[in-house]
């Protein structure tokens, strides 16, 4: 039994505590993607019932426009030796600056000081023609890089880089070649995430198809995920936690399409709480959803009223962790009880043996 929350204390991260069995951690992708269980919470009576992920067929309504964000994962974790030295170094790219400088986080980091320079190696372990440069160090630790020995380090990262799979998916030989393809959506389009946009890796073509001859309006956006997605609340009161930035697209025709669906009345519905935090953001700069490129660093907690988002399909969140702050929210907007009944939904889950996380079950909320 979940604690409920009493009075109007100002909410705190170990709020957002709950159990959860290491079994329950998804460490390998469902058999097939549209196969995974699905959680549904009705906002309207609290009830929770349970099937697959192919339900969306018929659980969604003819005229509902999804909203799916097409970012590609990078091959972001990189592997290197430093230059006059013997020791082996990993890096893991943050966000791209432009064509050959980046952000990143560096392994050993504290024993590299700037100027320090580390020669690549590719996917195989073989030194490339690809040195990276350290150019300065920022307050959390994090790297700016410049690369030299070819003209674009994103078109040089299949030869190079690994898939960078969440910490909490631990296997003795790292990523899989399975992880490839299914730690990424069947419609990423834009390069630039360290992390999946996980919601989205439920769908199939066939899925979506099926979705679409329904009714069913689908469309997309770009948030790029960073590493942030993982990073722990680390203040005693959520509001005191300074979100991180994370870069976004909404294209022109996305942008039509939602602007129409809000003058018909049309659900939007997001798939993935990266998202909601593009449309919420945008909803709260403009009413018009003006397409464009930008960064937000929204951060959606209870209470919270949301402006444009009608319903929510997205994966199972670690404990204390923002996503888990926003699903509360979004369970039931302007109230703090949605955190109870998020936690009590968890709960069930748990004891019926949901998979969590990155490559776990799904939850639709409306």
């Amino acid at each position: 039994m979940i604690n409920k929350l009493r009075g109007k204390r100002p909410l705190l991260t170990v709020d957002f505590s709950y159990p959860l069995p290491l079994s329950l951690i998804a460490q390998e992708p469902a058999k097939q993607r549209d196969a995974s269980r699905l959680l549904k919470f009705d906002r309207l009576t609290n009830k929770i019932t349970h099937g697959k992920f192919s339900d969306l067929v018929t659980l969604l309504r003819p005229g509902d426009v999804l909203v799916l964000n097409d970012s590609l994962v990078i091959p972001a974790r990189l592997h290197g030796q430093k230059i006059g030295g013997s020791a082996n170094v990993e890096l893991l790219l943050l966000e791209e600056i432009s064509d050959c400088n980046w952000w990143a986080m560096i392994r050993p980091g504290k024993r590299l000081p700037p100027g320090t320079q580390i020669r690549l190696h590719d996917k195989n372990g073989h030194t490339t023609e690809i040195v990276a440069t350290i150019r300065e160090k920022n307050e959390k630790g994090q790297a700016s890089l410049k690369f030299e020995g070819t003209k674009n380090l994103l078109a040089s990262l299949n030869r190079l880089g690994e898939v960078p799979l969440p910490p909490y998916i631990r296997r003795p030989t790292g990523s899989h070649v399975a992880d490839i393809a299914r730690y990424q959506t069947v419609f990423a389009d834009a390069p630039g995430s360290v992390a999946a946009p996980t919601a989205g890796l439920h769908f199939t073509p066939p899925l979506l198809n099926a979705l679409r001859r329904r009714g069913i309006i689908t469309c997309t956006l770009t948030l790029h995920v960073g590493s942030g997605t993982f990073a722990p609340v680390k203040t005693k009161r959520i509001a005191d936690h300074s979100m991180h930035t994370e870069h976004y697209t909404l294209p022109a025709n996305t942008a039509a399409i939602l602007q129409q669906a809000r003058r018909e009345h049309r659900r939007i519905i997001a798939v993935g709480t990266t998202s909601l935090r593009v449309l919420e953001a945008l909803a709260r700069e403009s009413h018009k959803l003006n397409p464009g490129t930008g960064r937000t660093d929204i951060f959606i907690y209870p209470p919270y009223e949301f402006q444009i988002t009608d319903a929510l399909i997205t994966n199972f969140h670690l404990a204390q962790s923002t996503l888990l702050m926003l699903t509360s929210a979004f369970a039931s907007p302007g109230e703090i009880s949605g955190r109870d009944l998020i936690l009590n939904a968890y709960a069930e889950a748990v004891q019926k043996k949901y998979r969590f996380f990155s490559y776990g079950d799904a939850m639709f909320i409306q």
